[in-house]
């Protein structure tokens, strides 16, 4: 049964027993007709295991994003940032959905989501930052969805169907995320000495975190031999060519910090987290592990 509207698919009568969450049901399939069969030659753990990559990247930040509801300075924004958020979390759930196909444990996406501690998920530390200042949110969101375009666009290029066609969707909303941010970072830099000042703040606070986004993990090595994952490496330059296009009209200057430190040359992709995570995880899984077995 497919719905127009997610009012219908809350309010439509289903068969005793066909529970559903309140959200996220009752729409047409994004993959539907798509092969879900691992490709030939590709190893179904490493290929779950990039998959939790992916996905708990669009989720934390995804999380991060919808704390502005209700915070945001205007209502526009306030909509254009859940909006982000339902697209980053669309992508995650269909990439764990992915992961918990592939691995042989047939975990759903609300099990990896809700009931993994904090050293089992996979995000860079780049989604953990935490808000609480809105040109540091832009400068989060602009140097995020600048390399998740450039890895998308290849991605949907991947010997997985699954993968290639949940890129192909993610493309289309990674573009207007980084037209977002890119024009919120100009007319934050190139604004008033204040607006400029705290535009400048938030991009010196990301930056120590994006040398980590071109750092390939073991995993990403091992899919990348197979034909179905993305060289972080190979993205740097188009992220740097269009960070350079927003900076420079910005008037803001390339944050030059030292990267965070890893830990025994182990970081977010290791499960290795800053300390935001942990907090972020007690929120959003607290619902769904005081009632594990609710249904609505």
């Amino acid at each position: 049964m497919s719905f127009d509207n997610a009012y219908e698919a809350l309010v439509a009568d289903h068969a005793e027993g066909d529970a559903r969450w309140a959200f996220g049901t009752g729409f047409d399939d994004p993959l539907a007709g798509v092969d879900t069969a691992v490709p030939s030659g590709v190893d179904g753990d490493d290929l779950a295991a990039y998959c939790l990559m992916l996905g708990d990247d669009a989720l934390i930040l995804s999380h991060r994003l919808t704390e502005w509801c209700t915070r945001a300075h205007e209502l526009e924004d306030e909509v254009a940032l859940a909006n982000i958020a339902l697209d980053l979390l669309g992508q995650a759930r269909m990439l764990l959905a992915r992961a918990g196909q592939t691995d042989g444990t047939g975990r759903s996406e609300d099990e990896l989501a809700y009931f993994r501690d904090e050293n089992r998920f996979r995000n860079v530390r780049l989604a953990e930052l935490p808000g609480g200042d809105f040109g540091r949110t832009i400068a989060q969101l602009l140097v995020f969805s600048t390399w998740k375009l450039a890895e998308f666009s290849r991605l949907s290029r991947s010997r997985d169907p699954v993968l290639a066609a949940i890129a192909a969707k993610g493309v289309k909303e990674l573009t207007y995320h980084r037209d977002y941010a890119a024009r919120w970072a100009v007319r934050l830099g190139d604004g008033t000495d204040h607006s400029h000042e705290r535009m400048q703040r938030g991009l010196d606070e990301v930056w120590p975190l994006v040398a980590e986004l071109f750092t390939a993990h073991a995993v990403q090595r091992r899919v990348v031999d197979a034909g179905v994952g993305v060289d972080p490496a190979e993205l740097r330059d188009e992220f740097d060519d269009v960070l350079g296009q927003v900076l420079e009209p910005a008037g803001l200057r390339r944050p030059e910090v030292a990267p965070m430190g890893r830990v025994a040359d182990r970081a977010g992709r290791d499960g290795v987290h800053t300390e935001h995570l942990g907090y972020l995880l007690a929120e959003m899984q607290s619902l769904a592990r005081a009632h594990p077995e609710a249904t609505w």
